[in-house]
């Protein structure tokens, strides 16, 4: 999902003009991150260092720009104590502190690391440094388990993001800290038309080792014998398969993947699209008669929960929208194929809005591995898929009349832009780039998407809100606030069925608390009612 706050600040989507790609290997590490803390995105920047590099330097490269960054905020304050005057040249301070990782969290030799910094601070042109970074370095080296252990022993993130995740999550706060400081899993999601079981198979055929994960979740969904109530519900589950690889992995080691069998996708993400479809599901089996579905997917770049949410309404292993019984409310991620072949759809129109065209570009390409771009058919009914380049503070599906009725979907897919503190292990420089005033900017941002898609909403239909945030101001406090001023709006409760996250006031908060765990993401469901 889009981080606005940044994006408009820094031109975070272009390589800098500045960055040299020359040198030792180190070098361009050191440069690459000076670029970073220049308002540069690690997106943008980490191609061009490891296109720059011979194959058996990249994996070396990539490991100590990533855990650098992981480690950024401890290593700068354990600079700060070795030194008796602060360090000011943002160069020199880089360098050290790339020679720091290489000393206390990727066990290079002492020599090594030593001397191929030193060399570096030279390539760089602060030759007049180089004194003070062999000193610092071998003071460190003298004692590496000392320096790990200072350096380990409080959080890495900038203060003002510390202090507000331990408001926020102060029972969780110290497992937290740590979990932020480590890589995040792999996580892969199998096109519908594959069985999760046999592509674990194809893994494990080229070594590969994967685990089977489910993820279950349970609403309280409306009765479909009473839907016009607010009060009467009935407990809806379903059981969202996730494969969960041992180690990572380069997507061209995946089977099949430029066929489009399998995408990469955090676990957590994967739930975007099971339970829209299963709140869905529930409104179609209450209407009386549905000749015509209007979906939207808002901020929908770069597609990933867009796939899934296609795949689901396309899949024939499954119930689909086009035959819904009763009974395929439970678990109907699990159910069998024998499906009620009297249709209540005639078609869904699935319409997808992100406000930025290179980011269109990427739905597109990803849509196109996976054979979704085009519009699906199912017997005499159809899936068609309208992709559009526009700001969801602002975008209407029809032009308002004074007169004019607004609400034409059924359910939407709000992926809203948020300060992404949920993936900072998958995206570490966040960390450097974020700024205190972007909460409030973003949530802020975040409410006028929701007020402009809500009066699109129909009466009896949802909207599931996601970010991937762990602020609670981006999250449950935006949606409480959100109901403060929308009488028509009712949170679907999520029970303790569910065996993920943390349950909120309203909706569920998963955490990245430990190495095996998936991003932190943000969930709650609204239900539109009459006024």
């Amino acid at each position: 999902m889009r981080s606005p706050t940044t994006a408009s600040r820094n031109n975070k989507n272009k390589p800098s003009s500045n960055l040299k790609m020359v040198g030792s290997v180190r070098a361009r590490v050191i440069r690459t991150l000076v670029a970073i803390q220049n308002g540069q995105s690690l997106s943008s920047v980490l191609d061009p260092l490891l296109n720059s590099l011979h194959d058996g330097d990249k994996g070396f490269a990539h490991a100590l720009l990533l855990t650098t960054l992981r480690q950024w905020y401890a290593l700068a304050r354990l600079l700060d104590s070795l030194t008796d005057n602060p360090i000011d040249e943002i160069e020199v301070r880089t360098t050290i502190q790339v020679g720091l990782t290489q000393l206390l969290y990727l066990e290079v030799a002492d020599h090594a690391a030593i001397h191929e910094t030193v060399e570096a601070v030279k390539e760089i042109e602060f030759a007049h440094a180089s004194g003070l970074v062999n000193a610092i370095l071998r003071k460190v080296a003298k004692n590496p388990n000392k320096f790990r252990k200072k350096s380990d022993k409080k959080h890495s993130l900038p203060n003002w993001l510390a202090y507000q995740l331990k408001q926020d999550w102060s029972e969780q706060y110290d497992e937290l800290m740590q979990g932020l400081r480590q890589p995040a899993p792999m996580f892969l999601r199998v096109n519908t038309t594959s069985s999760i079981e046999d592509y674990q198979k194809s893994l494990a055929a080229v070594d590969i080792s994967a685990d089977v994960l489910k993820l279950t979740s349970a609403l309280k969904l409306p009765d479909i014998a009473d839907a016009a109530s607010a009060t009467i519900s009935t407990i809806s589950t379903i059981s969202t398969p996730v494969l969960r690889l041992e180690n990572s992995t380069a997507v061209s080691f995946l089977p099949e993947f430029a066929d489009g069998a399998v995408s990469v996708q955090d676990m957590h993400a994967q739930l975007a699209a099971p339970l829209i479809q299963l709140a869905l599901t529930n409104k179609i089996s209450s209407d009386d008669i549905n000749t015509e579905l209007h979906l939207l997917d808002a901020c929908a770049a770069p597609g990933g929960k867009l796939a899934h949410w296609l795949e689901l309404l396309t899949s024939s292993k499954q119930p689909s929208l086009f035959h819904v019984k009763h009974s395929d409310l439970d678990d109907y991620s699990d159910g069998d194929s024998s499906l009620d072949t009297n249709s209540k759809i005639a078609n869904v129109k699935l319409t997808a809005i992100d406000n930025e065209a290179p980011r269109i570009t990427r739905i597109h390409e990803n849509l196109a591995r996976l054979n979704l771009e085009q519009s699906q058919q199912q017997g005499k009914q159809a899936i068609s898929l309208d992709i559009v380049c526009a700001d969801a503070t602002r975008w209407q599906f029809v032009k308002p009349k004074s007169d004019e009725e607004l609400a034409v979907f059924d359910a939407i897919l709000l992926d809203s832009p948020c300060t992404a503190t949920g993936v900072i292990r998958r995206h570490p420089d966040i960390s450097i780039l974020r700024k205190e005033e972007d909460i409030q900017q973003t949530a802020t941002l975040q409410a006028d998407i929701l007020h402009n898609l809500w009066p699109q909403l129909k009466v009896g239909g949802y909207l599931l809100y996601v970010t991937c945030s762990i602020l609670k101001q981006e999250n449950v406090e935006q949606m409480q606030d959100f109901l403060k001023h929308h009488d028509d709006a009712v949170a679907i409760e999520f029970t303790d069925d569910c065996n993920w996250g943390i349950k909120q006031a309203i909706g569920r908060q998963c955490l990245p608390i430990d190495s095996e765990s998936g991003d932190g993401f943000y969930y709650a469901l609204l239900r539109k009612t009459a006024k």
